[in-house]
């Protein structure tokens, strides 16, 4: 611990509510005093001394209340104070006698803030467990829970690492629209409204602007929200969902394969240095994957799996199933590369009829789909008629291509799906705070 973390503040108990979080203190504050503040997990009296376990974002204090008369108000009202109420509390840091805490707080001040009221909807404790939907409902009291909140600072390191690394490759990150007024993948699975009159829709991807962007731009990220109304009631799907997403000039399909591969790797390094307490709580053992990932064809991947049995023919999409086969064949991470042409959306790049594209995999998940785009604009449009698009639906997009459109290639990685992976949880939902999907609007 640093000196001056050691150093705990005090400044003015009447001006503020703590003076420090609880994972601050240490032998080195005994004798100090100073005020904490959370919320409180449990309260027992045993004789004459009150032990109050008080937790807060950073963890969990004992403090202890002397009963020093019958009529010992601090004690009494102390005793009152009902689970999970919020408390500000003023004390001496002493050394504690209890196994597994170093420091406890002699307590002399009590503040109730705000009173919970009881029954409360679930347990935040998890002593007694509730159901995922009634976890949700009640979230924000949900995340009390260490195990619950220590999946969420773990996300915190991941969306942290993500944009540290895509900065570090020469990224500029960018927010694109999310009301737009066409598919940007002309698929079906949006979400529309009324827009003034006009039918708009909810953006399912930054593709076609990240696209444009390279032009002046060079290399874009942008890391945020996006819909998709796909009636898959599943546990890895969300009809709102969060992406990074990148885009770079003057780079081919291997080119941004490294940089996802980068990322990955030096989140999850990030995540086992800073997130060592959360992943004990998660009873989660983060191992660095080995590099460079695993590259299969997906060829190769039709020809392996029907020597396991599948009977799959060169341009049929693989099943759950296959890639729950494939994942035991190539555990961890991994790519498949030059899908069919058929399989890829229409601004995929294609030679001799294979996309150059690849979708990254950990198991049976795909974390991320990309590839090289076509910079041309004459082929493009041949390649949205050819899917039975019309161009002239997607006239925004295709205008920029005759402004000096570089080479360039790009990805989109499921941040949800790899906080899914790191973080050892089986359902997406787990590692949302609000999730949206068929059955849930609120809270």
């Amino acid at each position: 611990m640093s000196k001056e973390s050691n150093n705990v503040s005090n400044s003015s108990f009447l001006e503020s509510w703590r003076t420090c979080v609880v994972n601050q203190l240490s032998s080195h504050n005994i004798g100090q005093k100073v005020k904490v503040a959370g919320w409180v997990e449990d309260i027992r009296p045993l004789g004459s001394i009150l032990f109050i376990t008080l937790r807060d974002i950073s963890g969990m204090s004992q403090i202890v209340i002397r009963k020093k008369s019958e009529i010992d108000n601090l004690y009494n009202d102390a005793l009152k104070i009902p689970r999970q109420s919020s408390v500000s509390i003023l004390g001496v840091v002493k050394q504690s006698k209890a196994k597994g805490i170093s420091v406890e707080l002699d307590g002399e001040e009590i503040s109730l803030l705000s009173p919970a009221i009881h029954p409360l909807p679930i347990d935040p404790t998890g002593r007694v467990e509730s159901s995922m939907d009634l976890r949700l409902n009640s979230r924000a009291l949900d995340l009390r829970n260490p195990t619950n909140a220590s999946i969420f600072k773990i996300r915190h390191t991941i969306l942290q690492s993500v944009r540290k690394t895509l900065v570090d490759v020469g990224c500029i990150e960018v927010q694109t629209p999310k009301l737009i007024g066409q598919a940007a993948e002309g698929g079906a699975s949006l979400f529309s409204l009324d827009y003034y009159g006009t039918t708009a829709y909810l953006a399912q991807s930054p593709q076609l602007y990240k696209e444009q962007l390279t032009l002046s731009l060079d290399r874009v990220f942008e890391i945020s929200d996006y819909f998709r109304a796909e009636k898959s009631n599943t546990r890895r799907h969300l009809s709102e969902f969060v992406s990074a997403d990148l885009e770079a000039a003057y780079c081919d399909a291997k080119d941004v394969m490294k940089i996802c591969e980068k990322m990955v790797t030096q989140c999850i390094e990030d995540v086992i240095k800073k997130n060592q307490s959360e992943l004990v709580i998660l009873n989660k053992k983060l191992v660095l994957p080995s590099t460079p990932f695993p590259i299969i064809t997906y060829e190769d991947a039709i020809n392996q799996l029907n020597q396991y049995g599948f009977t799959l023919n060169l341009g049929d999409d693989l099943t759950d199933s296959a890639l729950k086969k494939l994942g035991e064949i190539y555990p961890g991470y991994f790519f498949i590369i030059e899908w069919p042409e058929s399989l890829k959306p229409f601004y995929i790049h294609v030679q001799d009829d294979i996309s150059q594209s690849f979708d990254l995999q950990f198991g049976y998940l795909e974390l991320a789909s990309g590839g090289q785009r076509i910079s041309n604009r004459e082929a493009l449009e041949t390649r949205m008629r050819r899917l039975g698009l019309d161009p002239k639906q997607f006239s925004d997009h295709i205008k920029s291509f005759d402004w000096g459109m570089p080479p360039h290639s790009g990805w989109g990685f499921g941040l949800d799906r790899f906080s899914m992976i790191l973080t050892g949880k089986q359902n997406i939902r787990e590692v949302v705070l609000y999730p949206r999907d068929q059955s849930r609007l609120t809270p």
